[in-house]
């Protein structure tokens, strides 16, 4: 006989960083969106690992890193100066909130 076994299911915060309790939930969004907009620009342009290490200024084994989705100890800025070294445009946008205090968000075109 097989016992009804309930999944309990709660609605996410749209965040899976601040859901699993990390301490700066909005910068590894923001580390894990850079990293794979960087990811997939590397598998567009077929890169090897190495002429992409090459291209960011980085070895290989940190390239590896990268496109398995590990961000690693790159800072923010750094990602993105790896964004920049392959063709992109980075822009930041300040603008005043309604809120009490203001949110930080990544737009990806």
């Amino acid at each position: 006989m097989r016992k009804n076994n309930r999944i309990r299911v709660r609605q996410g915060s749209g965040n899976v960083f601040r859901d699993l309790g990390f301490p700066n939930p909005e910068r590894e969004e923001i580390k894990a969106r850079l990293t794979l907009q960087i990811y997939r620009i590397i598998k567009a342009r077929k890169l090897t690992q190495t002429a992409a290490g090459e291209i960011l200024g980085i070895k290989q084994p940190h390239v590896s890193g990268l496109m398995r989705g590990q961000s690693g100890n790159f800072s923010i800025e750094r990602l993105m100066e790896f964004l920049t070294a392959l063709g992109q445009d980075v822009e930041i946008t300040v603008r005043p909130t309604r809120k009490e205090h203001g949110d930080v968000s990544l737009v990806l075109g």
